[in-house]
């Protein structure tokens, strides 16, 4: 026996402890006849990328911080193919504390925490909804809404969240700030997308409806006519239609 025949019968075993051929292994005692050994392996290896991604982020959390799922930003939580992002987000800071101790309110300080991790979701590439926060909070499901809004009203800007960067919920849509940008002072959509903080996909998406909504409107006005044939809520047929009229743009 050569010493490398030796030592392949000696250790080759060994790499049966390791975490990607146990789970190889796990379908081969489960799952006998639905995985060939090559399926097996790619479903071994995306499963150690899911778990790299959410142990890596859990091994350097910090006291007050959480490992929370949110909706990749670059699709929506009613897409079927939405895809989700572990993020680290900060519930209490010691500034929060010191701030509560030296006589700020609890609306204050809600406010500003929820401002604080709205945007840090989005700045690793997430949105939170509003029901995260519930969940995450365990209050009421109108309360976040109130404290963003707060928190807006107050600091005079505009957080990151669905409602406002994929016109999703109750919140006032931009489409009109969108639509006036891109068709009336005629930027690009790129440019558009970057002064009203919406994705991309979301400007080309409004754009795209509302001249849907447009080249029907100009033959026939009617919000149920349109919306039957383009297949567009009338909902939202209505607000493309007012853009039209507000700004007068049936002809551009």
């Amino acid at each position: 026996m050569n010493a490398n025949t030796f030592h392949q019968k000696q250790y080759s075993s060994a790499t049966q402890r390791l975490l990607k051929p146990q789970i190889e292994y796990f379908f081969v005692e489960e799952f006998p006849k639905l995985f060939g050994p090559v399926m097996r392996g790619h479903i071994a290896d995306a499963l150690l990328e899911l778990f790299s991604r959410q142990v890596r982020q859990a091994t350097t959390l910090k006291p007050g911080q959480i490992l929370w799922n949110a909706v990749d930003i670059a699709t929506r939580a009613d897409s079927p193919n939405r895809r989700f992002i572990p993020v680290v987000l900060t519930m209490v800071t010691d500034q929060d504390i010191q701030n509560r101790t030296q006589g700020m309110s609890i609306a204050d300080i809600r406010a500003n925490a929820t401002a604080r991790i709205l945007r840090e979701a989005y700045q690793q590439g997430a949105l939170l909804s509003m029901r995260d926060i519930t969940l995450l909070c365990w209050h009421p499901t109108s309360m976040p809404s109130k404290w963003r809004k707060y928190y807006e009203q107050l600091n005079q800007c505009e957080l990151p969240h669905p409602g406002n960067l994929q016109d999703m919920g109750s919140c006032v849509t931009h489409k009109d700030q969108i639509v006036y940008k891109a068709i009336v002072e005629k930027k690009d959509p790129v440019q558009v997308s970057n002064e009203t903080k919406h994705t991309q996909q979301a400007v080309d998406r409004y754009l795209k409806d509302f001249h849907r909504v447009q080249t029907v409107y100009n033959h026939n006005s009617d919000p149920d006519y349109i919306s039957l044939v383009t297949n567009i809520s009338k909902s939202v047929v209505n607000q493309y239609i007012n853009l039209i009229e507000k700004h007068d743009i049936s002809d551009k």
